[in-house]
């Protein structure tokens, strides 16, 4: 995963210079963008390339460094062990020399140390240290595998991007998985028998030599990083502490007495474990070789203090070469940490600052939201009030109108029947006639009413039963609709059926007394 503290293409171009050693700008360029501008992808790609291989024939690689550890001018203080950078202690930018590379710059090592080679050691004096170019093809031999060429370098495009593609599937289920805590370095650093993913190169050589260094010298060591040398500086920065380097040759003489007197010191482990973040290395691992190589290391065993600088290189600080007592290499780690810790001590006050202050800014964001939003609250609450409100007073007003449309509806209804009953009083009236005189053929009828009130009149006994019926309509002594005449002695009821009979017919003649017996409707 590439650090997110370097944001632009140009600071990870320097940063991937100062690890790789590469000068070539253009080239570096090329190999960042096929691993997507990925650092740790590219930094491990670099350093599978560069690891030193044995050739048949030829010089040991670890025996070249061993070499070179022992005949190497010593570039330290011959009293502190302290290297020598300027005259100064300070954060000193460290890159390969300009024109080579870390093969060339291994292989220019071996050749000028090896014994039995003094003719070509003088020759590669004379040439730097780096191969000459071989003279370019002819122009028929370029046409003739011009072909050959386009095929693979249409392999290699499609070969980097499904490795791309895959190594971008594998980081995914990687940081999933370490989201779990189901870390890859974790679980084997604690001897795990089986690793649910692949680690990258330098993750694994980085387990490799912890597992390495514990079987030989013991447990109780400075807790070396199981990540690349990137992510250890990462965590390093993150942690305000500076990195301490440990460059590993298993098989240099002073190795053993440095790790079992010096590094698994009770002291040294205390106070390394306390005041940096630690990572070390085997030489003869790819990552190990191309880290001797940055850091130009001249003999072993080789300590170095390096941290991230503000311009996104990395400093070096110190380096400590060759056989230190416990006693020495903790006075020079104090001396670092008492001269250099003042930057560190900035930078965390900083940071503490910069934490402050974003907390601050979030707790008046916080405040600021909670205000708002109890006001939003009571706004809400105000618009629900007065839309209650509202509501209240036109479901109101619609129900007076209501009232009212039904008060005058009934209102009007009542006129309407008591003009029915009127214009019906009045018809029925006027279908009488005058009253007859008394007479033979005249018949007196008595009507009672429910209230008790009592009329009387008379007709003609040759009128029907209808007419006694519209005689008491014209009264308008009730407004039921639905009645009928009934006589005592005997009872009958004059319904319906005998409404056509006259009265002289139905009995009533010459004297009738009836009253009026409501029917329920």
């Amino acid at each position: 995963m590439a650090d997110s503290s370097l944001g632009s293409s140009e600071d990870k171009l320097v940063y991937f210079q100062d690890v790789t050693g590469m000068q070539d700008a253009a080239l570096c360029r090329q190999i960042l963008e096929a691993h997507g501008w990925d650092l740790d992808a590219a930094v491990s790609a670099m350093l599978m390339d560069t690891r030193p291989t044995h050739n048949e024939g030829g010089p040991d690689p670890h025996e070249a460094v061993a070499a070179a550890s022992t005949s190497f001018p010593h570039r330290s203080n011959p009293k502190t062990g302290i290297a020598d950078s300027s005259g100064s202690p300070s954060a000193v930018d460290f890159a390969a020399a300009p024109g080579s590379s870390a093969r060339s710059h291994y292989a220019a090592s071996t050749r000028h140390y090896n014994d039995n080679e003094g003719a070509s050691a003088s020759a590669s004096e004379r040439d730097g240290g780096v191969a000459r170019n071989p003279q370019p093809p002819m122009l028929i031999w370029k046409l003739v595998t011009l072909p050959f060429s386009i095929i693979r370098g249409s392999y290699n495009v499609m070969y980097t991007a499904i490795g791309l593609g895959m190594w971008i599937a594998g980081g995914a289920i990687s940081y999933s998985l370490g989201a779990l805590g189901w870390s890859e370095a974790r679980i084997a650093a604690d001897g795990g028998e089986a690793s649910l993913l692949p680690l990258p190169v330098g993750a694994a050589e980085a387990v490799e030599f912890v597992r390495n260094f514990e079987r030989e010298y013991g447990e109780y060591h400075p807790h070396f990083q199981t990540t690349t040398f990137m992510e250890a500086l990462r965590r390093a920065t993150t942690e305000f502490k500076f990195l301490f380097v440990y460059l590993h040759s298993p098989e240099h003489v002073d190795s053993p007495p440095f790790c079992e007197g010096t590094m698994c010191s009770e002291a040294v482990v205390q106070f390394v474990n306390e005041n940096f973040v630690s990572w070390g290395a085997d030489v003869r691992s790819s990552e190990g070789f191309q880290m001797s190589n940055s850091l130009r290391a001249s003999a072993f065993p080789f300590c170095a203090v390096v941290m991230s600088s503000s311009n996104q290189r990395i400093a070096l600080l110190q380096q400590v070469e060759g056989l230190k007592s416990a006693a020495e290499l903790l006075a020079i780690l104090q001396r670092v940490v008492e001269e250099q810790g003042s930057v560190l001590a900035a930078a965390r006050a900083d940071q503490e600052e910069r934490t402050l202050n974003r907390l601050l800014r979030e707790e008046q964001d916080a405040a600021y939201r909670a205000a708002l939003q109890a006001d939003q609250e009571r706004e809400q609450r105000r618009q629900e009030e007065a839309e209650r409100a509202a509501r209240q007073v036109a479901e109101a007003e619609r129900k007076r109108k209501e009232e009212e449309e039904a008060a005058a509806e009934a209102a009007k209804a009542a006129a309407e029947r008591e003009a029915a009953l009127e214009r019906r009083r009045q018809e029925k009236a006027l279908s009488l006639g005058p009253e007859p005189e008394k007479g033979p053929d005249i018949t007196h009828v008595v009507v009672r009413f429910p209230t008790g009130e009592r009329k009387e009149r008379r007709f003609y006994c040759s009128v029907t039963v209808q007419s006694v019926y519209d005689y008491v309509d014209s009264l308008g002594s009730f407004d039921v609709v639905k009645y009928s005449l009934v006589s005592n002695f005997p009872r009958t009821v004059y319904n319906e059926e005998k409404l056509n009979l006259s009265l002289k017919d139905a009995g009533l003649h010459p004297h009738a007394s009836l009253f009026v017996q409501v029917e329920e409707s």
